[in-house]
C-alpha cells in the first residue's frame, strides 16, 4: 500500500469523501488515505492527524515526498484537537475500535459544527458507531461491509439529518447489524454474523455450564438476544 494505492479498505474509505472536500483524517498514520485523495479525487484541503510521533513523522515525510505540502497539513495531536472549528466539511476515521471512534467524536464535538460528512471505519463494534449517531442526530447514509486478507471490515458514511430514518422501526436489529448491511446481505456479511453465532453459541454454554449468578444470567440473556436477532436476520435472507 502506497499514495498511489490503497488497500481495499482505504479504497472504501476514499470513494465516500467527496470531490473538493476539505477533509480530516484522524489517526492518518503514513497519509496515505489523504494523499491519496489530494492526487485523485481533487480534495482542496486536507489535515493528516496523528497522536504518535513515529506515524506523525512519516505522514510529514510522505506528504513532502508526493509535493502536497499546499494541500494537506500533517498536525500531531489526539483526536479531533487537529482541527479547528469551521476548518473542515469532512471527516475520515479509518482502523480502530468502534468506541474509541466514538469518543473522539464525543470529546470534539464542538468541531462537527461545520461538518457534513462523517465516513467511518471500524475494526470492531460497529454497533457504537450507530448509536452515537442515532443519539446525536447523525443520519447513517450508506455502510459497506468488505473482506481483505481474511479480514471483515464496515465501513459507515453519516451525515446530518434524521437518525431514525434507515431502520424501518427495526432498531435494534438495525444498529447491531446495519440497516442497509442486512437488506443486502452481502458474502462478508452472511460470514461474519455466521462466525459471530458460533462463537456466542459457545459462550452460552460456556454460562450454562458455569453456576447461574445475576450476573451470568444478565450476561446469557445479553447473548440470546442477540443470537435471536442474527438468526432473524439470516433466516428471512433465506426465505
Amino acid at each position: 500500500m502506497n499514495t498511489d494505492k490503497l488497500s481495499m479498505r482505504l479504497e472504501t474509505v476514499a470513494k465516500y469523501v467527496p470531490a473538493g472536500s476539505r477533509m480530516a483524517d484522524i489517526g492518518s498514520d503514513h497519509a496515505y488515505l489523504p494523499c491519496y485523495l489530494a492526487k485523485n479525487t481533487g480534495i482542496s484541503f486536507a489535515i493528516a492527524g496523528e497522536v504518535a510521533m513515529g506515524p506523525y513523522q512519516s505522514a510529514e515525510r510522505n506528504v513532502q515526498s508526493e509535493g502536497l505540502t499546499t494541500i494537506i497539513s500533517v498536525r500531531m495531536g489526539d483526536g479531533l484537537e487537529v482541527i479547528q472549528p469551521g476548518e473542515v466539511d469532512c471527516i475520515t476515521i479509518a482502523g480502530m475500535g468502534g468506541s474509541l471512534i466514538t469518543s473522539i467524536l464525543e470529546n470534539g464535538k464542538k468541531k462537527l459544527d461545520s461538518v457534513t460528512r462523517l465516513v467511518l471505519q471500524p475494526n470492531i463494534s460497529a454497533v457504537s458507531i450507530r448509536k452515537w449517531f442515532l443519539e446525536n442526530n447523525w443520519e447513517l447514509v450508506s455502510e459497506e461491509i468488505i473482506e481483505e486478507d481474511g479480514k471483515i471490515y464496515e465501513v459507515l458514511v453519516g451525515e446530518k439529518g434524521d437518525p431514525y430514518k434507515p431502520y424501518n422501526e427495526k432498531i435494534e436489529s438495525g444498529l447491531l447489524l446495519g440497516p442497509f448491511l442486512s437488506r443486502k446481505q452481502e458474502e462478508a456479511f452472511q460470514k461474519k454474523w455466521t462466525m459471530e453465532l458460533r462463537n456466542w453459541q459457545r459462550i452460552v454454554e460456556q454460562l450454562e455450564s458455569a453456576g447461574e449468578t445475576a450476573e451470568t444470567i444478565e450476561k446469557k440473556q445479553e447473548i440470546v438476544n442477540k443470537i435471536n436477532l442474527v438468526e432473524e436476520a439470516l433466516k428471512n435472507e433465506e426465505s
